[in-house]
């Protein structure tokens, strides 16, 4: 339990330093960084994680990987719904997103959720790009703690 309370102000922390750091100016050049930090945290954690898997069928055993063993250990639980149009665009739809919990109290606070969902659109990113997906990974909120990724796979 500790663990988790410490990931969630490590991550606000780090929100709050990249965003502080930038000019008013320069916030997009800031959710790139929070982005790409979070990039490089889903292809190391998904080297450890299918260390001793075997390799995957196709893109929805993928994706199911990402849903349930990545998802939980990362955010302690898995992902609520899995949506595909099965040409190459997925949506991941967390109801209750432990990151968004602690700012979720009123509707004042929904014009800060995007830079709270930099670092997990990198996370999934990351960790399809080490399985060989190369993918754009965009997150929305209607309706806090809820939150939606969608995912699009780049086709080469």
């Amino acid at each position: 339990m500790a663990d988790e309370v410490l990931f969630e102000f490590f991550h606000m922390e780090i929100v709050g330093q990249f965003l502080q750091s930038a000019r008013k100016d320069e916030k997009e050049s800031a959710f790139t960084k929070l982005e790409f930090l979070g990039y490089r945290v889903g292809q190391r954690l998904v080297e450890r994680f299918t260390k001793e898997v075997p390799r995957f069928k196709d893109e929805l055993d993928t994706m199911k990987f990402i849903c349930k063993d990545l998802w939980t250990s990362c955010y302690k639980k898995q992902i609520d719904n899995l949506r595909t149009n099965h040409q190459g665009v997925y949506v991941l739809q967390d109801n209750k997103f432990r990151l968004l919990t602690q700012i979720s109290e009123g509707k004042q606070y929904m014009e800060y959720a995007p830079q709270f969902l930099a670092f997990p659109c990198g996370l999934i990113r990351g960790a399809l790009s080490n399985l060989g997906i190369a993918s754009n990974v965009t997150a929305e909120v209607s309706a806090m703690p809820a939150c939606k990724f969608q995912i699009q796979i780049q086709r080469l």
